[in-house]
C-alpha cells in the first residue's frame, strides 16, 4: 500500500513539474517586416510595427515561401488558415493561405491573432463555399467548432511553395515564428517574399 502511494505522489509531482515548465515556456514571437541583413547564424528584421530585431537562424534553417492562388481555387474540403477581423459581427477575411495536404491540421482552431488589433485565426476544413455579392463566404470547421468567414474578392490567397536560404535576400518582406524571449530569438519558421508575392500573414 505504501509502495502505491509513493507511485501515485511521484506521478502526481511529476505531472505537476512538466505542467509548470509547460506554463513557463513563453508563446512564439511572430515577427512582420523587411530584411535588413543576413549571415550564417543570424538575420536581422526591421519590424512593420517599428524597430529592428536579431533572430538566430541554423544552418539548416528551413525557408518557405507562398504564391498567390485563386479565390476559386479554395473548394471544399481544402484545409486553410485565415486571419479575420469582426466587421458589423461578421469574420472578414484580410488574408487566406490554403495548405497543401500534408498540412492539413495545421494549427487547427479559432484563436486570437497578431495582424490587426482585434484580429483572429481559424485554421479549419472547408465544409462549403458560397458566392454572394460581398466576395464567398466559406464554412469552415475545426475541432470544437465551426465559423462562416467572408472573403472578399480583393483578399491575399496564397499557398506554401518552396524557398531557399538564397533567398534571404536584404529588402525582402518576411513572416518569421520565433521561439525565446524578446533578447534571445531563434527562428522556427520563416516565410519570405518571393517572385514579388510577400507573405501576408
Amino acid at each position: 500500500m505504501q509502495v502505491k502511494s509513493l507511485l501515485l505522489v511521484l506521478a502526481t509531482s511529476t505531472a505537476l513539474f512538466a505542467s509548470a515548465v509547460s506554463a513557463q515556456q513563453p508563446a512564439p514571437v511572430r515577427i512582420r517586416g523587411e530584411l535588413v541583413s543576413v549571415d550564417s547564424t543570424s538575420m536581422t528584421v526591421k519590424r512593420k510595427t517599428g524597430g529592428e530585431v536579431k533572430i538566430a537562424i541554423k544552418s539548416d534553417q528551413a525557408v518557405s515561401a507562398v504564391k498567390k492562388i485563386e479565390l476559386a481555387d479554395i473548394k471544399p474540403g481544402s484545409f486553410i488558415g485565415t486571419a479575420t477581423k469582426n466587421s458589423g459581427g461578421k469574420l472578414v477575411a484580410m488574408e487566406v493561405l490554403v495548405f497543401p495536404e500534408s498540412g492539413r491540421g495545421t494549427g487547427e482552431g479559432h484563436y486570437e491573432w497578431d495582424l490587426a488589433p482585434g484580429s483572429m485565426m481559424t485554421n479549419a476544413n472547408v465544409d462549403n463555399v458560397l458566392s454572394g455579392v460581398d466576395g464567398r463566404t466559406l464554412k469552415l470547421s475545426y475541432k470544437g467548432g465551426t465559423k462562416e468567414v467572408t472573403v472578399p474578392a480583393d483578399t491575399p490567397v496564397v499557398t506554401p511553395t518552396t524557398a531557399t536560404r538564397a533567398d534571404l535576400v536584404p529588402g525582402k518582406k518576411v513572416f518569421v515564428v520565433a521561439n525565446g524571449d524578446p533578447a534571445n530569438l531563434s527562428a522556427a519558421r520563416i516565410y519570405v517574399e518571393k517572385d514579388g508575392v510577400a507573405p501576408p500573414m
